[in-house]
């Protein structure tokens, strides 16, 4: 399927900035996230926690955006969640406690879900096959500049104001963010395809979806991958200012360069899906996730030193830009009349193994660096794992059978 009703760079453009809400809220903070464990009184693990949450609203909120915009259309379910991320974003800057700040930031991801969950099932809407893979890449290129902008920007805003100044900034994101959805999404999910029933149907939605191996396999392998990835958000901020010394601005920088590394390999992606299958480019990214996180846990363990575990780090996350835009498409492809729903089950695996990863790299405090490497390397190698027992398995049965896969 195509859009030719669409002005194709326009939604690139829009659905890019509406799938900026992860990075968006969870980077723009990481420089400060010492000075904001100090405020408030609390230890690493703590601050930790405060990602922890939103990950945790970032997934269970997909859970409800996806099926709603099924079931209601894509701009309804959008533009009430972009509402409610900027009010929760202005609280989080007033927040007197730790607890509190938690609860907020929870609140800030189920709202922030919906931009997410929404863009993605708007791409599927109007693409398919190796055309959606690519398309999924120009968002990267999009979306990749908010991991590079927003810690950079953070690090600069340190200087300047406190992480609560950091949350007000934010808001003023969710505001952008609310007008590009008020007026620049169409709806691309017309009455007559919406889905019908309450609770039960989407329950049974979300069933067909669960029984597909492949799906499933798609979904767990690249959210196992995207889990070192937030082990990295959580625990590189205090590894490489708090013990290897790098200064806000200087953590800021090696983010941001790491960031870029997720854009340029997620359009070699783009590239790589016109000669290779989607599966093959998505065992590629794996690997290379895998090589990174095995690198990054020996130089912690071994102690090798600063470059190797910049390298490593480089390569381990740079790898997600070729895992994500080829499994979301490998797992969304069979089901464009439940691209909310599958959708939302995507989004559930990555930020629910995030959540998971982040608070555990924080166990041994702020003096080692070996539970990053731990948790990272376990991550991506639980992910690979997935996808060579289910992913593979399910594809040569279906290439024997005589389907034609991407």
């Amino acid at each position: 399927m195509s859009a030719p009703t669409y002005h194709r760079g326009r939604l690139i453009v829009v659905l890019g900035l509406l799938s900026m809400f992860g990075p968006l809220s969870l980077d723009l903070y990481l420089p400060a996230l010492p000075q904001l464990s100090a405020d408030l009184g609390t230890g690493a693990s703590g601050a930790q926690l405060t990602i922890t949450a939103c990950l945790v609203g970032l997934a269970v909120g997909q859970l409800v955006a996806g099926p709603l915009s099924d079931r209601y259309g894509r701009r309804r379910p959008l533009i009430v969640g972009l509402a409610c991320f900027l009010v929760s974003s202005l609280a989080c800057a007033v927040a007197p406690s730790i607890e509190l700040l938690v609860l907020l930031r929870l609140l800030q991801g189920l709202a922030g879900a919906a931009g997410l969950v929404i863009s993605r099932a708007v791409a599927r809407d109007l693409f398919e096959g190796r055309e959606l893979v690519v398309f999924f890449t120009r968002l990267m290129l999009i979306n990749g500049f908010a991991p590079v902008l927003a810690p950079v920007l953070g690090g600069q805003l340190a200087r300047v104001m406190s992480w609560r100044g950091m949350f007000v900034v934010l808001a003023g994101f969710g505001l952008v963010l609310l007008l590009a959805g008020a007026f620049g999404v169409p709806e691309t999910l017309p009455a007559q395809r919406r889905t019908t029933g309450g609770l039960t149907h989407t329950l049974r939605g979300f069933a067909v979806l669960i029984r597909d191996r492949l799906f499933v396999g798609s979904a767990a392998a690249a959210g196992l991958a995207f889990a070192s990835m937030f082990a990295y958000i959580a625990g590189a901020t205090f590894v490489l200012q708090e013990i290897y010394g790098l200064s806000p601005q200087q953590f800021s920088y090696v983010f941001g360069v790491n960031s870029v590394g997720i854009v340029a390999m997620g359009q070699v992606g783009g590239r790589l899906v016109h000669r290779l299958s989607t599966a093959t480019v998505l065992s590629i990214g794996l690997g290379l996730n895998l090589l990174g996180a095995t690198g990054l846990a020996v130089s912690v363990i071994a102690g090798a030193g600063l470059s190797v575990l910049l390298v490593s780090l480089f390569v381990m996350v740079s790898a997600v830009g070729l895992v994500f835009p080829t499994a979301t498409a490998l797992a969304m492809t069979d089901y464009p009349e439940r691209a909310g729903a599958a959708s939302s089950l995507l989004g559930l695996c990555q930020f629910s193994a995030g959540a998971v990863a982040a608070p555990l790299v924080g166990i041994a405090g702020q003096s080692s660096a070996v539970p990053l490497g731990v948790v990272a390397l376990s991550a991506s190698a639980l992910g690979a794992l997935v996808f060579v027992l289910v992913v593979v398995p399910v594809l040569r049965a279906r290439t024997r059978a005589g389907h034609v896969r991407t």
